[in-house]
């Protein structure tokens, strides 16, 4: 008989993505067979709300299979998951990722509930992979967890302490997928520009991308995830000055343009900081182009502190916004703050996209006509340097960067 491979569905963030492949190498390597498993989100009560949805789905079109749910919302919340009768085994996040927990699962031989303390976590390399991602880009996740407790987060009691990757294991599993075709590498992580704080030395995030772009000169194009600005060090900054092969493109974790909402959010930058830092970007690369994750509606917000996230698009020179409408997170200091109504918070939201809208629009504008270097991740679309999607007419080899003349726009993409 064949053997019934299990079947994997993933909410949330790029992380997840890269650990679900793990976790699929961990259980094929075990011999599990016919099991369900959701690699669930935490990071808003949408998110949890989704993974139950989603349990109950997958449980009515696999009848019989055992349900095994892991992530974020499982490692916070196990109780209400072991809850649900549809479910077989709650594993935590740290242990998702070691072969031991697949075997027992395989043996039938794990406890319901398999979730241990996430903050006495400290080991540093979880289950490496070679290759996620498309033919073309792979995703090397560098670090894990966070140290900051933002008021509106709860991540961190999902993934835990921050814990760095060692940069020679980094390294090596980079020269490795350069070996295997990848012309893009992304570094991915929590909280990148944390890297480095626990290792021997405390190396700064800034060191290990100057080191992965000397000791691997065959690599093309290397990318950054999202980083917090105000923690980018001076290795980094000459990197953005000088290497070329770091791609002109930085997705921000601002979350507001008002001082006194950021207080409250407990960020640790201000928006000034956030406007000298990407004036100071682009001053040492010119045409740098900037992603941001903005919050509309968090607790307290005023008009008044609203329209100071919303001039930041501008005073940042913003292009690519992921908008957020704040929704309260059970457990979190912000959820217990005088909340903004509903109704607002989807306006503000709305104004928010438009503004972003607004910049895309601008850079498209002003990329016709230029000749960009674009990575082919299917026949007929592909990528610039500025993580711009240019839509061709006919087949391209997919994996190599071409370079292309930009003819016009489609959409939210160029056309070359």
């Amino acid at each position: 008989m064949d053997r019934v491979t299990p079947k994997f569905s993933t909410l949330g963030c790029r992380l997840n993505a890269y650990e679900t492949e793990a976790m699929k190498d961990l259980a094929t390597r075990a011999g599990l067979e016919g099991a369900v498993v959701i690699n669930t989100c935490a990071v808003t009560a949408e998110a949890v709300r989704k993974a139950s949805q989603e349990i109950r789905r997958l449980s009515r079109e696999n009848p019989g299979a055992p349900i095994i749910v892991t992530g974020c919302a499982a490692q916070i919340e196990p109780e209400r998951f072991a809850a649900m009768p549809e479910v077989t085994s709650v594993i935590g996040n740290a242990e998702k990722m070691r072969p031991e927990t697949w075997i027992g699962l395989a043996r039938g031989e794990s406890e319901p509930v398999k979730v241990d303390d996430i903050m006495a976590v400290e080991e540093t390399a979880g289950h490496l992979i070679d290759g996620f991602g498309t033919r073309s880009r792979a995703y090397v996740q560098v670090q894990n967890g966070c140290d900051h407790r933002c008021t509106f987060c709860i991540i961190p009691y999902g993934r835990g302490n921050s814990r760095s990757v060692p940069a020679g294991v980094v390294v090596e599993q980079i020269r490795r997928l350069v070996e295997s075709g990848y012309n893009e590498v992304v570094l991915t992580g929590v909280d990148l520009t944390s890297w480095g704080a626990d290792l021997p030395g405390q190396p700064r995030f800034g060191d290990l991308v100057m080191r992965i772009l000397k000791l691997v000169p065959g690599l093309p194009r290397l990318r950054i995830s999202s980083i917090d600005s105000i923690e980018v060090d001076e290795s980094l900054m000459r990197a953005i000055a000088e290497e070329e092969r770091l791609m002109p493109h930085l997705h921000l974790s601002l979350q507001a343009g008002d001082d006194m909402i950021l207080k409250r959010m407990k960020r640790r930058h201000l928006r000034g900081d956030a406007i000298r830092f990407t004036e100071e970007a682009r001053r040492l690369r010119p045409g740098i182009t900037f992603g941001a994750d903005i919050i509309a509606g968090f607790p307290t917000e005023t008009e008044a502190m609203f329209e100071n996230s919303l001039r930041l698009v501008e005073e940042c020179g913003l292009t690519w916004l992921h908008v957020f409408p704040y929704s309260p997170r059970p457990g979190t200091p912000a959820a217990r703050m005088p909340q903004v109504d509903g109704r607002a918070i989807k306006e503000r939201a709305k104004r928010l996209r438009a503004a972003g809208a607004t910049a895309v629009e601008r850079h498209l504008g002003a990329q016709v006509g230029e000749v960009r270097q674009v990575l082919m991740e299917s026949p007929r679309m592909g990528r610039t340097e500025h993580f711009t999607e240019v839509a061709l007419g006919a087949d391209q080899p997919v994996g190599q960067v071409l370079p292309l003349r930009i003819t016009g726009r489609q959409g939210q993409r160029l056309t070359a």
